[in-house]
């Protein structure tokens, strides 16, 4: 009688009596399953890297690895923790059935073999093997389209960002090219300080490709400031001038209440370290915060001289050489000298 296994499925026979699985055999070809025959555990273990059975017939005692030992192993191995497992035995002791159970097994058959019971246990796990594997399939699939679709969102949010440091840059009187320059150059500059023994272990290849996403944001929070403010050009009052400087926090904020995945929270968060720490100065003399030092996050330094550069490079028409000279002037105020030095040293590759 046929109990209709799905054709082809590929069943261990693991048993140390040549009888029991010559008995075996003629029931799982009857199914339309192949059968595999293995006479120890130590030979099912070979056969099973061999052949990828779907299911696993295996006895109880035998001479050497046991079945309950081949079942340990199998269980433990995250290749072959899911293939089923049927013990067979002609002791049908609750204890020996127990512990099957307990070492992940899945059914229970006593000898003598009665093919129709044999057939109806094994298409019943090989039916719940395929549904498990199909689910963990569908789960793999599941977790591909979730993953795109966040890959997908946080791309569009970060779209929206420079969609924003674009219009705060305009409003600031800088074209698309200045927020370019500033990624690249930041870029480079940190190229350079990976090179020195004061930043080797501080800047790694990530961190540099991180710094060039993260710097055109460092005035997004001029978003949040009166466009007419940005764009006079006589002197601020005070109180025009504590607004202006309001937009660090404002970009700050802006960005740290971002929720973002975990491939972009590295991005996310020197953004806003950039956004709000780079116009403090390097003796405490800036804002927001009075930070001096190292107290600054060393992106926001990076930041801080580059930007300046492309200040001086583009609004004022000055040269590389008469930028720096002026910046020069400022090292040890505005700027880490140790980071300036680097910019000085590496300037000709900056564009």
């Amino acid at each position: 009688m046929n109990f209709g296994g799905r054709a082809g499925a590929v069943v261990l026979i693991v048993d140390d009596l040549e009888v029991n699985r010559a008995v075996l055999e003629a029931i799982i070809q009857d199914m339309g399953c192949r059968p595999v025959l293995a006479e120890s555990g130590e030979e099912a273990l070979k056969a099973v890297g061999e052949c990828r059975p779907e299911l696993v017939l295996s006895d109880i005692s035998m001479p050497g690895m046991d079945g309950y030992e081949l079942c340990r192993i199998l269980k433990g191995d995250e290749r072959t923790k899911n293939i089923p497992i049927i013990f067979i035995s002609a002791f049908d002791d609750p204890k020996d059935i127990v512990r099957g159970l307990t070492l992940g097994g899945e059914d229970y058959i006593t000898k003598p073999f009665v093919p129709e019971i044999v057939q109806a246990r094994l298409k019943i796990h090989l039916r719940l093997h395929d549904a498990n594997r199909e689910l963990q399939e569908m789960n793999k699939r599941l977790q591909a389209s979730v993953r795109q679709q966040l890959k997908q969102i946080e791309q569009e949010k970060k779209d929206v960002l420079y969609a924003l440091a674009a219009i705060a840059a305009q409003n600031s009187c800088y074209g698309s090219e200045h927020i370019e320059r500033l990624s690249q150059n930041c870029g480079i500059l940190a190229q350079g300080m990976q090179l020195s023994p004061l930043f080797e272990d501080k800047i790694s290849d990530a961190y540099i490709d991180t710094i060039k996403l993260a710097a055109p944001l460092c005035d997004i929070g001029n978003i949040g400031i009166p466009l007419e403010l940005l764009k006079r050009q006589a002197a601020l009052s005070s109180e025009e001038m504590d607004m202006v400087r309001q937009h660090t926090v404002i970009g700050a904020k802006l960005l740290e209440e971002l929720h973002v995945g975990n491939d972009y929270n590295d991005f996310v968060s020197m953004a806003a370290d950039i956004a709000h720490f780079h116009h403090e100065n390097w003796d405490g003399s800036g804002y927001p915060q009075g930070l001096r030092g190292a107290e600054i996050p060393l992106a926001a330094q990076i930041v801080s001289v580059v930007e300046v550069y492309c200040a001086l490079t583009e609004k004022k028409n000055y040269s590389r050489e008469e930028a720096l000279e002026i910046m020069g002037g400022e090292a040890d105020v505005k700027f880490n000298p140790d980071v300036f030095k680097i910019c000085r040293k590496i300037s000709r590759q900056l564009c």
